[in-house]
């Protein structure tokens, strides 16, 4: 993987659905946040309710003791568990309003992969969860979040519009 976050594929795709627009152009959303140009990372848009991002620890992630910090498992479990969610959502950027997470191993250099799974809610707030799994298949975190939805046009954002073109 790069040092950045990858965007999606920009060749001509064959004639899609408008979900499948969407969440292509979610990925789009994803690649062009500047946070996301400090993380080795891609996601993936796997359907309806689904997303996985895939993440590559680095030292440059850990905390003093020598392995990655907390904030690198809420942010991956976050973006999971958001973009799953946002999956269902077409007109209107998410919000996490809250986002509890349990660590259960640490994770040092390698692979990591966040799952993002929609749970519950399509109206006006959505439930979801996530979970990481390290580079041998170990679980290593979980966590589950609210989203709401924002007064933020999807439409409006130049990673979302972009990526529809």
């Amino acid at each position: 993987m790069s040092s950045i976050a990858t965007p999606p594929d920009s060749a001509p795709q064959p004639e899609v659905s408008g979900a499948a627009l969407h969440w292509h152009a979610l990925e789009g959303l994803y690649a062009s946040a500047p946070v996301n140009q400090l993380f080795d990372s891609r996601l993936e848009v796997l359907g309806e309710g689904r997303a996985r991002i895939a993440f590559e620890v680095q030292e440059r992630h850990y905390h003093a003791a020598g392995a990655a910090h907390g904030t690198i498992y809420f942010k991956m479990l976050d973006d999971a568990a958001f973009y799953a969610a946002n999956t269902l959502v077409t007109d209107r950027f998410l919000l996490t309003t809250s986002f509890n997470l349990h660590f259960t191993r640490p994770v040092r250099v390698g692979p990591v992969i966040a799952e993002g799974r929609w749970i519950s809610g399509r109206r006006r707030v959505l439930v979801a969860e996530s979970r990481l799994i390290d580079g041998d298949g170990e679980e290593i975190g979980r966590g589950t979040g609210t989203f709401q939805r924002s007064r933020i046009s999807l439409a409006s954002l130049a990673g979302y519009a972009e990526a529809l073109r």
